[in-house]
């Protein structure tokens, strides 16, 4: 018996050192699908350095919406899965040398709990690595539904933003996919699929735009904390 008892306890020392020494995962990580819509033509020009290494929007302005769903994620004990939120905005001509933007507005769904935001905002924030001029956050409903090759997406049913995307659907007709291109300061992307807006519209904290035949894609990212380098 006394043989068994100093077996167990060595095999419980053995676990809790390996459990010590495993390396500690991400205080926080999401992996989220948008939807998103913005001012440009497709696609767009702000991802590709022109041939003096600057990146510039088509316009001197970038008027966008995103409607994110995550899918799964946690920020320290905070479970995100299934949290909705919306962005728009102006991320303006130069944000992917300048690392500045315009305006934003945040808004969370009212199923979102208090917790649940408070983790989400710096995830959002460190999300995307920009400086931003204005800053607003709110709450309204969001809607995200698709069917075939349309997308919809509505905030505060539509009177706040308001998207309605359709597929390109490319040679093979299943859809066109640009990989292996960075989004944002995302760690990981499944690809941009390729759609245009048939509308695409926000009237939010004194922002007002409205588009068509306007660049648009889905994609699903990773987002998490990285080491400090």
């Amino acid at each position: 018996m006394k043989r068994i008892c100093t077996s167990l306890l060595t095999s419980a020392i053995a676990v809790g050192l390996a459990v010590a020494s495993a390396p500690a995962g991400p205080s926080w990580k999401m992996k989220a699908d948008y939807v998103e819509a913005c001012s440009c033509h497709l696609f767009c020009p702000c991802y590709f350095s022109d041939s003096h290494g600057h990146k510039h929007a088509e316009h001197p302005f970038c008027e966008f919406n995103m409607a994110v769903t995550v899918r799964e994620g946690h920020s320290g004990n905070v479970d995100l899965a299934n949290t909705k939120y919306w962005l728009s905005g102006d991320l303006g001509d130069k944000w992917g040398t300048d690392k500045k933007a315009k305006w934003v507005t945040v808004s969370f769904d009212p199923k979102t709990s208090q917790a649940q935001r408070d983790a989400l905002a710096p995830i959002i924030l460190k999300t995307y690595g920009l400086e931003w001029g204005e800053l607003k956050v709110q709450e309204a409903p969001i809607e995200i539904r698709q069917s075939g090759d349309i997308v919809e997406a509505k905030l505060a049913d539509g009177q706040q933003a308001y998207m309605k995307l359709q597929r390109e659907l490319g040679v093979d007709g299943n859809g066109v996919v640009l990989k292996n291109v960075k989004y944002f300061d995302a760690v990981q992307n499944d690809g941009f699929q390729m759609y245009k807006s048939i509308e695409h519209r926000a009237d939010v904290t004194g922002h007002q735009f409205s588009y068509a035949d306007r660049n648009a894609f889905l994609i699903t990212i990773v987002s998490q904390e990285t080491s400090a380098k």
